[in-house]
């Protein structure tokens, strides 16, 4: 490709308008990006992007049973993507936004290319970080994400040079907003009624046990 990956250097809690009407119009036009959460950085694209899931697969080495995450700007968003019982609506609301995934069964809006081929289900996640908010909020649909997590790699990449430095040919923006920890979301599997803590990670799993 020999493109190289447009750089955006945003402030953490006050990020520029400006850069990120520059990174929406990116996705919008089908990029895909390196970005910030409130638990390590990510990858990600449009739901409409068709190549995105495939081009985070292949960074990623991920075959075709890995939940893919759709990070939501707020829980009416998220409401449309997943099916909600009441016990599952109430545990997420109580723990969002925050450093946690959601298991769930995807709704018919979500395109069946994203959802588990299987369990047709997905990870949806509302972050709390001020620029993925922003991001998410310019946007006005959910991203469609993965853990910046390089094959082999025992921990995901923290600085924003250096997911440059390294993904610069297969990425079409990084944005860069300093480190965000390299421990990824808790995931907790909410399909089989029970809520089943799958990964430890940022957010506090006791909640759920």
């Amino acid at each position: 490709m020999g493109v190289v990956a447009r750089y955006y250097d945003v402030h953490p809690q006050d990020p520029q308008p400006r850069a990120i009407s520059q990174v929406v119009a990116q996705l919008r036009d089908d990029a895909l990006i390196a970005y910030p959460t409130d638990s390590c950085y990510a990858l990600g694209a449009r739901l409409e992007n068709h190549g995105g899931a495939e081009r985070i697969r292949r960074i990623r080495h991920l075959d075709d049973k890995h939940h893919f995450t759709l990070v939501c700007a707020d829980f009416a968003q998220l409401g449309q993507m997943v099916d909600l019982s009441n016990s599952a609506f109430r545990a997420i609301k109580a723990a969002t936004p925050g450093p946690y995934t959601f298991i769930l069964p995807a709704t018919p809006e979500v395109p069946r290319r994203l959802a588990h081929p299987k369990k047709r289900s997905v990870g949806v996640r509302i972050p709390q970080h001020p620029v993925a908010q922003a991001i998410l909020a310019e946007l006005g649909e959910p991203i469609l994400s993965s853990s910046l997590l390089l094959p082999g790699a025992e921990w995901p990449m923290t600085e924003g040079w250096q997911i440059k430095e390294e993904l610069d040919d297969v990425l079409d923006a990084v944005v860069d907003a300093g480190d965000c920890g390299t421990t990824p979301t808790t995931v907790v599997d909410l399909t089989g009624g029970s809520p089943e803590v799958v990964r430890e990670g940022a957010g506090d799993p006791s909640r759920f046990a």
